[in-house]
């Protein structure tokens, strides 16, 4: 690293290194069509560099999503009932 840098520099390069890094990880994230947005994905990266474990962590999101679609599933039908009436 060049020592004439600033802080404000090396800061702001470290931005733009984590930000392109981050624009990676979404674009492999939207090929294997794994449905994480960037807030999911920055949250499960960082996840993962505290050390969690991955497949731990894989379980958990699949089974949010299926919680997630019983409850809109849940909400329609419950819907549907109430136009009913």
């Amino acid at each position: 690293q060049n020592r004439n840098v600033g802080p404000g520099a090396r800061a702001a390069t470290n931005m733009n290194a984590v930000r392109d890094t981050m624009d990676v990880l979404l674009e492999i994230s939207r090929i294997l069509n794994t449905g994480l947005d960037r807030e999911t994905l920055s949250i499960c990266v960082r996840l993962c560099e505290q050390g969690i474990n991955l497949e731990a962590l894989s379980s958990v999101i699949k089974e949010l999503r299926k919680v997630t679609e019983a409850l809109k599933a849940a909400e329609n039908m419950t819907a549907d009932f109430l136009e009913k009436f």
